[in-house]
């Protein structure tokens, strides 16, 4: 009777063995869900600009590309990093990330139209968008799961963690409701227009540097007049806050030489602000 016990005993014990080394074997659902989400699809597309120690010329890469992998794990401490939101037919031309990263930033952009079903918000032809509008939703929930995912980093350095947008960008930087960051920027948004996309979101401690053309053509059309304006109109108690409305026309700021020293500016002398020891 001993023996069958023990022999009971023996096979209950593999049983449980078993069943526990299946559960590690198998993979979890949400998890899984994740990975094939269209949100984990926009991070895992990201494109990451990194600074090199030697002043050379920024990598440009995926997240998981090995090159940036071993250049960020090489890194041996904590980088000041930027989410940056491109506009809304994609990330373009990229000088001015490479020159965020030439200033010692990690940029990290997700890619939007990374998900499956991503329609356009604009007509960049005709210069003019609201097509769809519950893609402003799709970019908030980027910045969110981008969040998500650089906690789990180790050369982040949420001390010193900013939000760039241009355009569509630009107003998903400032409806983010988050208190995450120590600054945003925000490029050719007016911070006007209706309910759902206007005003300045954020703690109201929190700089605001937002960059905009007196007479941006997207928003003096018949369907965008409301949105005319700049975000300085939102900005009244916000420290360290500017507008900054440059003249002429055109959509695009980052041809004109104010714009890169101005945001510059505002990101080192928001750094300078982190307290001692972080």
């Amino acid at each position: 009777m001993r023996r069958l016990a023990a022999m009971a005993l023996l096979l209950t014990l593999a049983g449980c063995g078993l069943e526990a080394a299946n559960r590690s074997q198998t993979p979890n659902p949400s998890a899984q869900f994740e990975a094939d989400s269209d949100l984990a699809r926009t991070f895992d597309r990201a494109l990451v600009v990194v600074p090199r120690a030697d002043g050379g010329p920024p990598l440009l890469g995926r997240m998981r590309d090995p090159a940036v992998e071993t250049l960020l794990a090489g890194a041996g401490t904590r980088l000041p990093t930027v989410v940056y939101l491109h506009g809304c037919d994609g990330i373009g031309d990229t000088r001015h990330l490479q020159r965020l990263a030439r200033a010692g930033f990690v940029v990290v952009a997700p890619n939007s139209f990374a998900r499956r079903f991503r329609p356009l918000q604009c007509r960049p032809s005709t210069g003019g968008g609201g097509d769809n509008v519950f893609v402003f939703d799709f970019r908030l929930a980027e910045v969110s799961y981008a969040l998500h995912r650089l906690q789990d980093l180790p050369w982040v350095d949420f001390w010193r963690l900013f939000l760039i947008g241009d355009s569509e960008g630009g107003a998903a930087a400032a409806l983010y409701r988050g208190e995450w960051f120590r600054g945003r920027v925000i490029t050719q948004w007016t911070c006007h227009g209706n309910y759902f996309v206007r005003g300045l979101a954020g703690r109201p401690d929190e700089p605001v540097l937002a960059i905009v053309r007196a007479d941006d053509p997207w928003y003096r059309q018949e369907r965008t007049a409301n949105q005319a304006g700049d975000c300085g109109a939102f900005m009244a108690g916000r420290p360290r806050s500017r507008s900054l409305v440059l003249p002429g026309g055109g959509h695009d700021v980052y041809d004109a030489p104010e714009t890169m020293p101005a945001i510059l500016e505002f990101l080192r002398r928001e750094l300078a602000e982190v307290p001692p020891g972080h």
